[in-house]
């Protein structure tokens, strides 16, 4: 089961401006092939269908607590688009229904995140492609499941990479650097847990595209921080044994800030989730809210006072 923190795994800046075409390129970070959807949905799959759990646990331990992370950053993710389609908060009042206030919306790269989903985001990629299942590699045996989600996580490395080639506001950068951090850590992970099965050590292929993590500033600060030598269970009380493979007297790869690997329990702080204004004109939450936004109200009044 799954226990759920109404927190983000870090705090987002709030955009000055609505930029729609930034926001379809970090769908690509969500929906895309290579997205968050993607690896949350391989290693979900992989951790329900592991075979042997009682007698592979650091391994099975190890998929299962990067699943839980992977929830968060599909969480990130989607709230980056969200804020960045439709910029800081408006004044719903300034708006007029009949005077076509959406115009530049067909200008957009991809329309469809207001048609459908009224300024935010899809399960999608930035052409606007649904995210399928068949992204999903679930095969049973070990060595050839981890070596995809290796290579998963260093495909999705290169579209993190251009993506911030791509975008030059504050929120898809701070998203983009800090997911750089994050997938690294998931690729040294993984490439551990070969180097412990079969011998070969993967993490000599590391980074992958070479080029460091720490040349981008929002995600110089994190591995500051000492986020590129930190796993984290996810669990109050489960997955300990991760340790065996991400610990062990492990540092950090050659060329990131030094450092011995680290297991926390539990999760990061994190920061809180942006509560974005509804726009009336685009029927969200409603034309008109004010009356649903009485009767929570109340619903709230009487259950705080029960």
């Amino acid at each position: 089961m799954f226990l759920r923190i109404d927190r983000l795994q870090i705090e987002l800046p709030v955009p000055a401006r609505a930029d729609p075409n930034a926001a379809a390129a970090l769908q690509e970070l969500l929906g895309g092939k290579f997205g968050e959807m993607s690896t949350l949905n391989n290693y979900f799959f992989q951790s329900f269908n592991f075979r042997n759990k009682g007698k592979l646990k650091p391994f099975y331990s190890l998929v299962a607590s990067i699943t839980a992370e992977e929830f968060g950053h599909v969480e990130l993710v989607t709230n980056g688009v969200n804020l960045v389609a439709r910029g800081p908060d408006i004044d719903v009042k300034n708006y007029d229904v009949a005077a076509a206030p959406f115009a530049a919306v067909r200008d957009a790269r991809a329309t469809a995140n207001f048609f459908t989903a009224g300024g935010a985001a899809l399960p999608a990629d930035s052409m606007g492609a649904p995210w399928n299942g068949s992204y999903v590699f679930s095969t049973g045996n070990l060595i050839l499941d981890l070596l995809h989600n290796f290579f998963l996580e260093n495909g999705a490395r290169v579209h993190k990479l251009r993506v911030y080639e791509t975008v030059s506001d504050p929120v898809s950068r701070e998203v983009c650097g800090y997911l750089l951090v994050r997938g690294g850590v998931h690729a040294h992970a993984y490439g551990l847990a070969l180097k412990h099965l079969t011998g070969v050590d993967m993490t000599k292929m590391l980074p992958v595209p070479n080029i460091p993590t720490d040349k981008f500033p929002e995600a110089r600060r994190y591995m500051a921080e000492g986020m590129h030598r930190r796993l984290y269970r996810f669990s109050p009380g489960d997955y300990a044994e991760i340790g065996a493979i991400w610990g062990n007297g492990e540092r950090a790869l050659p060329g990131d800030p030094d450092g011995e690997l680290v297991v926390v329990d539990g999760h990061p702080d994190g920061g809180k989730i942006p509560d974005l204004a509804g726009i009336s004109t685009a029927f969200t939450p409603e034309y008109q809210p004010e009356e649903i936004f009485d009767i929570a109200g109340k619903l709230y009044k009487a259950f705080k006072s029960s």
